[in-house]
């Protein structure tokens, strides 16, 4: 019988599949690119996000409804650039070999030997829709300085943004070189399912679930970015204000819709009310205009902000205090606008202590000793970001030793993503791999060792050539010791 995924491969996976050869022999006709082939590419990737930023921001106000343009350039256009221009720096430097020492018994005089950074071919990128930009050109910059090929199979919630990259793309880039692959998800797993040298996703734990078993078949190594609830544990010592300032910063970035915003937040109990306050002050002041606030950005679908009213009528029905942030101001049930929301007493039978938001709502719990918040973090999955706020080194120590996440930021929240000197990846059901500078070049690169011998016989000296005999005897008693 066949299936809708079968007709599917059959209809949309041959043009991808035919990318991805054409893609494989360049690359392979090529040899290995130079590093003046790789910051020109490089460059064309810069030229096109700064040549065409205003069509980027127009792309995806339509995609969102509303998104602001200062929003889409500080957060979306601007990281990737970022993480392209450090590219270009540093690619020279970390194309270059790394000689080795080798010690006894192979090391006789003479030896060398050295890791040479391979590229490792075609890379497939699965990125997402909350930011489209950054999280499709941020691993680029990694997959071309690494001297690979890449294919992109953009997300077909933002259709506007994913049309517009095509075309660019196209006007920029040989299609041997990168090369858009349109679609929607059954595309997206067909994609999945090719033999890619190397395989990137940006999404939910769920799907990234299905991205790795696809990518089994061909047993090819996969770099998974996933979500999760990333805590915000806020210690006695914090300064509220400034904590409120900062996590709210985060939160309402892109409406929530951000892989390491703030999922939950554990605070003091006689911090509760005077957080309340402080968020609430907080609102009227970044958004005045609450519904119709022009720098507040809409939800990306109905779907999705009926999810959101969805767990604020769970959590309200189980007991939670649901306190607005903002009013609603549109009409209508189709309204993609949610008001931020605080959500108290939340408890573990409720969803939005359950599932990732990925919205404006945060749950805010109370704990009486630090050491029962880090309890409940680590009775959760490895989260991709962890936060602390306060002033007390000692017990900031102390929490970063008792957990462990993809990353962590002190007194601030999701700023370790714009450090391209920093790794960024997930651990466990929060992703793995990790990018970003050098360690996105590394990541789609392969170490290859290389041994150079010597015409000195090593062998013969050291006594391993048959027959054995009392020389090695003696050389193997010596080496094999404490």
């Amino acid at each position: 019988m066949t299936t809708r995924l079968d007709e599917t491969l059959k209809r949309e996976a041959p043009d991808a599949r035919r990318l991805l050869e054409a893609q494989r022999a360049s690359f392979r006709a090529e040899a290995g690119a130079d590093a003046r082939v790789r910051r020109d590419r490089l460059e064309r990737a810069i030229a096109l996000l700064v040549d065409h930023q205003l069509e980027i921001c127009a792309a995806l106000a339509d995609d969102f409804g509303r998104r602001p343009a200062t929003l889409t350039r500080f957060v979306d256009i601007l990281p990737a650039l970022s993480s392209l221009k450090y590219a270009r720096r540093h690619v020279r430097r970390w194309m270059r070999p790394q000689r080795r020492r080798i010690g006894l018994p192979i090391g006789a005089p003479g030896v060398r030997a050295e890791i040479v950074p391979q590229p490792v071919g075609i890379v497939g990128v699965i990125s997402p829709w909350n930011f489209p930009i950054t999280l499709t050109f941020g691993p680029l910059a990694g997959i071309l300085a690494a001297g690979n090929r890449c294919l992109v199979k953009p997300s077909e919630l933002t259709p506007a943004v994913s049309t517009l990259m095509a075309t660019r793309v196209a006007q920029y880039f040989d299609p041997t070189e990168v090369a858009v692959v349109a679609g929607g998800a059954e595309v997206a797993q067909a994609f999945s399912q090719l033999p890619f040298d190397h395989l990137m996703f940006t999404g939910s734990t769920s799907t990234g679930r299905r991205v790795m078993a696809a990518a089994a078949e061909h047993l090819v190594p996969v770099t998974l970015e996933l979500g999760g609830k990333c805590p915000v544990l806020i210690g006695s010592s914090a300064p509220l204000a400034r904590t409120v300032d900062r996590i709210l910063m985060g939160k309402l970035t892109n409406s929530g819709q951000m892989c390491i915003a703030p999922d939950y937040v554990l605070l003091p109990e006689n911090m509760l009310e005077p957080f309340v306050r402080e968020a609430a002050a907080w609102m009227e002041r970044a958004y005045p205009g609450s519904g119709s606030d022009p720098n507040y950005t809409s939800l990306v679908s109905e779907r999705h902000a009926e999810r959101m009213r969805v767990l604020l009528a769970d959590a309200a029905a189980r007991g939670a205090r649901v306190i607005s942030l903002g009013e609603r101001t549109e009409a209508g049930a189709q309204s993609r606008y949610i008001a931020p929301a605080l959500i108290l007493g939340a408890t573990d039978d409720m969803r939005v202590m359950q599932e990732e938001i990925f919205g404006p709502l945060l749950p805010v719990r109370t704990y009486r000793e630090i050491a029962s918040a880090i309890e409940e973090v680590n009775a959760r999955p490895k989260p991709l970001a962890l936060y602390y706020f306060g002033e007390d080194r000692r017990e900031m120590q102390w929490v970063l030793a008792h957990t462990v996440s993809g990353g962590a930021t002190v007194n601030d929240v999701a700023v370790h993503f714009l450090a391209e000197e920093l790794p960024f990846g997930g651990i466990g059901a929060s992703g793995m791999g990790a990018y970003h500078g050098e360690h996105g070049f590394w990541q789609f690169s392969h170490a290859r060792a290389i041994f150079r011998q010597t015409r000195f016989d090593v062998h013969g000296f050291v006594g391993l050539r048959p027959p054995y005999g009392p020389r090695a005897e003696r050389i193997l008693k010596w080496l094999i010791r404490r």
